[in-house]
């Protein structure tokens, strides 16, 4: 008798355990772990600060391209990730989230200094010039296309919507697809964070 309850101690241990072995992470997010794009960045942050990704090793980093006058979008996700930084609570401070400008001519760093920490005060707004604008895009496969401007000089800017986010090594981990709301952001960046 002592031995098949040693026998069933034994197998519940190995069963809840795991057998020691690392359980599957199931991210709400595409995991794009090991693709071979959009590795690094080099950008004017809003304060005027070149920065690059090496900059926020240790941190959770999330990158969204759009532009300050999108009407829908690109402030829908700003507030989405500024809600899931409240999820987060205390570790939303090992969470970087940057907002890429596809359109400089417009958003110049004042701009981006005034409308991004609007969302959240630790949120960043990065700019370059609009030739490195269009390589940074190509190199993150990012699509965007300026449209003819009206009567009164206003154009739009369509683009892709989704988000990168890089694991606290700097690696590119997920595509957060728009629209997915601030639970699914928390979740995974949840996880990352443990990672």
């Amino acid at each position: 008798m002592l031995r098949l309850a040693r026998f069933l101690f034994l197998f519940l241990v190995l069963v809840l355990t795991g057998c020691g072995e690392k359980q599957p992470v199931h991210y709400l997010a595409t995991d794009i772990t090991g693709v071979g794009y959009a590795r690094d960045f080099r950008l004017t942050d809003q304060t005027g600060k070149v920065r690059t990704l090496a900059d926020f090793r240790g941190k959770v980093v999330a990158i969204f391209f759009g532009y300050t006058h999108c009407p829908d979008v690109c402030p829908a996700t700003l507030s989405d990730f500024a809600m899931a930084m409240k999820l987060l609570g205390k570790d939303a401070a090992r969470v970087q989230v940057i907002f890429v400008t596809l359109d400089p001519e417009r958003d110049t760093r004042a701009v981006l200094a005034h409308y991004v920490p609007a969302f959240n005060p630790g949120f960043l707004g990065m700019y370059a010039d609009p030739a490195g604008t269009a390589a940074l895009a190509k190199a993150f496969k990012v699509f965007y296309q300026k449209q003819p401007a009206d009567g009164h000089g206003r154009y739009a800017v369509d683009h892709s919507a989704g988000t990168y986010i890089y694991d606290t090594q700097g690696r590119l981990r997920l595509y957060m697809a728009y629209g997915q709301g601030p639970p699914a952001i928390a979740h995974d960046i949840s996880l990352l964070l443990k990672d």
